[in-house]
């Protein structure tokens, strides 16, 4: 299914939304205008009619046109899948930076400059890719963090609101009371939190996932990791505060996370950075779609379903990390892999494939042909 914003198959929407499909959860949100509220796909309430249902892209877009999201399904717990993903490297640079807070004290404007496009392009490029402009995408980041933290968390709601994004706590009250007609501490479900200091959060990731292969990578270049417990120490010039975060393997499709920061401001920042390092907004059906077309990388792609790319603490690259190539050898054959050049490269490495080996497969199957 085609999930950006202007092309999204509305009727294919609510055939996934009918049957709960677990594939589609984060490719799109449902919009129901008789209660106001936005879900998951998978959400486990009954289904709306389709006359009552209309479908977006983001989470950002549906709150932009006014729905709330749903207590039930939490739309903050679905896998981080925009649809800009392979389509718009602007884009997503824009949502990398808005992500670590890019615009939670600088405008539009200043993150256009920071791209290098105009800020009337980049607004062009959010309603084209996302549905909704720059500004309700951070908004929306900041609600479903602070959403997050509320369900999670024993913080208390100037903490949350602190940690969030949010600029005063009057600020985050205001929010939550328009959007979900309640105050924010009314969200809170007392439960037994599991004991130790930091915050503890769980990340959402989608299916398969090769854990073995990306502790062996992180460990190989340097990362402190026990077992398959990751670990890094937070610097305040780096990342806004001091102390200490980690991540581990918790129930299906979550990452466990405890961030211990002398400032909450610097939460944000630090959960971007856990999401790149473990590549957790990979798209598994799309990338293994899409390299599978080439002869050499089918039967490894579908071998290893679950490769990730371990992504750089701190990253300043122009290009997207699934497209980034540092072997000039496959240059050429990489341009068909397009916009998932880094996951075929990682194939081939994992295989122990090298250009040559490709050269020469492509050469007995030119044989073949002819002599058929």
């Amino acid at each position: 299914m085609e999930t950006r914003a202007e092309t999204l198959d509305q009727e294919a929407c609510y055939r996934a939304v009918l049957t709960r499909d677990v594939r589609f959860d984060g490719r799109f949100f449902g919009c129901v205008k008789t209660t106001g509220i936005y879900c998951r796909p998978v959400c486990p309430a009954r289904t709306p009619k389709r006359e009552n249902m209309v479908f977006v892209v983001t989470a950002a877009a549906a709150e932009e046109a006014g729905f709330r999201a749903c207590l039930r399904c939490r739309p903050e717990t679905a896998p981080d899948m925009g649809a800009w993903r392979g389509t718009s490297n602007t884009v997503s640079r824009a949502l990398a930076l808005i992500e670590a807070g890019a615009l939670d004290e600088a405008d539009v404007d200043a993150l256009a400059g920071r791209l290098g496009v105009g800020e009337r392009q980049l607004r062009r490029l959010f309603k084209q890719h996302l549905g909704a402009a720059p500004v309700s995408v951070a908004q929306t980041r900041r609600v479903l963090l602070a959403k997050a933290l509320i369900h999670e968390t024993d913080l208390s709601m100037a903490q949350v609101a602190h940690a969030s994004g949010f600029g005063s706590v009057r600020r985050f009250n205001e929010t939550f009371q328009a959007l979900y007609r309640r105050p924010p501490s009314a969200l809170r479900r007392r439960a037994e939190r599991p004991p130790g200091e930091g915050v503890r959060l769980s990340l959402s990731w989608r299916p398969p996932y090769d854990w073995d292969a990306m502790f062996a990578a992180l460990a190989a270049r340097g990362d402190r990791v026990e077992g398959r417990v990751w670990s890094r120490d937070l610097v305040r010039d780096v990342d806004g505060a001091a102390g200490f975060v980690t991540a581990m393997p918790g129930k299906p499709g979550r990452l466990e996370i405890c961030v211990e920061a002398s400032d909450l401001k610097a939460l944000p920042g630090v959960l971007a950075r856990v999401r790149r390092v473990f590549d957790l907004s990979a798209d598994p059906e799309a990338i293994g779609r899409d390299l599978s077309a080439d002869r050499v990388l089918k039967p490894l792609v579908e071998a290893r379903p679950g490769l990730r790319l371990p992504g750089d603490w701190i990253d300043a690259g122009e290009d997207a990390p699934s497209d980034r190539l540092n072997d000039a050898t496959l240059a050429d054959r990489a341009e068909r892999w397009r916009p998932w050049r880094a996951y075929g490269a990682l194939h081939l490495r994992m295989a122990g494939l090298t250009a040559a080996d490709l050269m020469e497969n492509d050469d007995d199957n030119a044989r073949l042909w002819r002599a058929a």
